[in-house]
């Protein structure tokens, strides 16, 4: 039988969520609070450039998205690329990323590149993460890499990921970081990544137009004010001051909003929510006249800049350009994240030059500066029992993001096949 169903929020997960249900003969609408689709992924015009807002690869073991994007008819526009990765490091710009860039490192000890490697090898071939649910990440990483490898690899890169949350991650999240950029080598010196042709737009503009064509809708620049719940079941939502019937409500909006989305929940299941932490980003992005370096990704260790790394995008995907993306990561309440835009800007031309000293100031051609308050949940150890369930104990709602896949990182991927699990479960 078909139903009627609310879908909330037009990321990656939300619009796979309305695809399925389509596809399955229901009528999703889905409602998005932005003026496009996309979330995290949207993209917009860079001085007549279309990019992304925030830096998305992808791997080969990316199966969902690739699975979506045979359905779609879009496998061909796929691209796989060589890349590199570098550390800044002591003042300089080393390789990274394969056995012989680690035994070259200069500020490590032999004993240190050799506890680091085996941890990293380790980790890619591990597949039972749930031991590393309740382990604190950081000190898992000092015993199996030891102080000094710690300290200069791993510290910094947590520190200005998660400030005050660093000494309370689950390893079991940090875990599936590295193995997934491990598990993206094709040999044990080369590292292969994907990009789809015209970027993240490609797969967004052709789910929506699918979920289109099969009866479904997507309104955006209409977001929803409440969850409306009657008597222990969903009975619509609220939308600019007007009710809207609908059998079922799926919520895919970051979980920070859903106690003002349904404060009508169990009292115990609003509290689950209301403890739940994420971090926020200022993502950088600068547009150049020539590349800062032959690398996809850089991270950095460096005492003047407050940056875990940079992403040179265009040594992924080619571009007319030289594109790269500079994130800051930090609590949302933190007193820097209401620094003005040309702050961050600042701090990243000083950044890519010191990086690169051929770098000019005439060398910016355009600077953007974007912010998401909830980018990246934290997932703390024992995250698997804090995190409130899918199906919430009212009928006909669910409520999951990027959280709900733990201990997977965000990613377009991840929140494509949980999207369309979560839908076939709302309907079985």
């Amino acid at each position: 039988m078909s139903e009627r169903i609310a879908v909330l929020g037009a990321g990656p997960m939300g619009l796979a969520v309305a695809y399925q249900l389509a596809r399955d003969g229901h009528r999703p609408v889905v409602f998005e609070a932005d003026d496009r689709v996309g979330g995290m992924t949207a993209s917009f015009d860079f001085g007549g450039m279309p990019i992304e807002r925030y830096y998305h690869f992808h791997c080969t073991s990316d199966h969902d998205f690739l699975a979506v994007l045979d359905e779609l008819g879009l496998a061909e526009r796929m691209r796989w690329t060589e890349t590199r990765m570098g550390y800044w490091f002591g003042k300089r710009l080393q390789p990274w990323g394969n056995p012989i860039a680690l035994l070259r490192f200069r500020g490590l000890g032999l004993m240190a590149k050799i506890r680091y490697g085996l941890h990293a090898f380790l980790c890619t071939r591990r597949n039972d993460w749930r031991p590393l649910d309740r382990v604190e990440a950081s000190s898992w990483i000092r015993r199996w890499v030891g102080a000094e490898a710690y300290e200069v690899l791993w510290r910094r890169l947590f520190d200005y990921k998660f400030y005050h949350y660093a000494g309370n991650l689950s390893a079991a999240w940090i875990w599936s970081r590295i193995r997934r950029i491990g598990r993206s080598r094709y040999s044990l010196m080369r590292e292969k990544l994907g990009y789809l042709e015209g970027g993240s737009s490609t797969l967004l503009d052709a789910l929506h137009a699918d979920i289109q064509r099969h009866g479904g809708e997507v309104r955006l620049s209409s977001p929803v004010q409440r969850i409306v719940i009657e008597e222990g079941r969903v009975r619509g939502v609220l939308v600019g001051g007007e009710q809207l019937p609908f059998d079922k409500v799926i919520s895919t909006v970051p979980l920070p909003f859903v106690p003002r989305l349904a404060p009508d929940l169990p009292d115990a299941v609003l509290a689950q929510f209301q403890a739940l932490n994420n971090i926020a980003v200022v993502c950088v992005i600068a547009k150049l006249r020539k590349p800062v370096s032959a690398n996809f990704w850089v991270n950095t260790n460096d005492p003047d800049m407050d940056i875990p790394g940079i992403v040179e995008y265009t040594n992924l995907r080619p571009m007319d350009a030289h594109i790269v993306y500079v994130p800051f990561y930090m609590p949302g309440e933190h007193e820097r994240y209401g620094d003005s835009d040309d702050v961050f800007a600042d701090k990243v031309k000083r950044y890519l030059r010191m990086i690169n000293p051929a770098v000019g100031a005439d060398d910016f051609i355009d600077v953007r500066v974007s912010r998401y308050r909830h980018a990246q949940p934290i997932c703390e150890p024992g995250f698997l029992d804090r995190l409130p369930p899918r199906k919430l104990p009212v009928q006909g709602l669910w409520v999951a993001d990027t959280s709900h896949y733990y201990p997977e990182d965000r990613g377009i991927s991840e929140s494509i096949g949980f999207g369309r699990a979560m839908a076939r479960e709302a309907v079985a």
